[in-house]
């Protein structure tokens, strides 16, 4: 049976819309608004609105990372970099 981990990580600046396209660009099926499948992982997307400051507000979005930990470090290091340039 193969290992599996789970990693949450957030981005600021981004929507799960944005999100779930850039999956989906790493290889991944959109299932549903929530849930992106991957060969040997799962990421499922969550959003809340954060206050930055006294009047700032951005969009953070959770993305809850599933699988085979050798799968998962080089997604999330793909994601994260598609993430910062979009968030800028």
């Amino acid at each position: 049976m193969t290992e599996r981990t789970q990693i949450e990580r957030s981005f600021r600046g981004i929507s799960e819309r944005l999100a779930r396209r850039y999956l989906t660009n790493l290889g991944g099926e959109r299932v549903d608004d929530e849930t992106v499948t991957g060969e040997d992982w799962t990421a499922t997307l969550s959003s809340e609105t954060v206050g930055i400051g006294s009047s700032l507000t951005l969009t953070e979005v959770t993305v809850v990372f599933e699988g085979d930990p050798d799968v998962l470090e080089p997604l999330i290091e793909d994601f994260a970099q598609k993430a910062m340039r979009a968030g800028g």
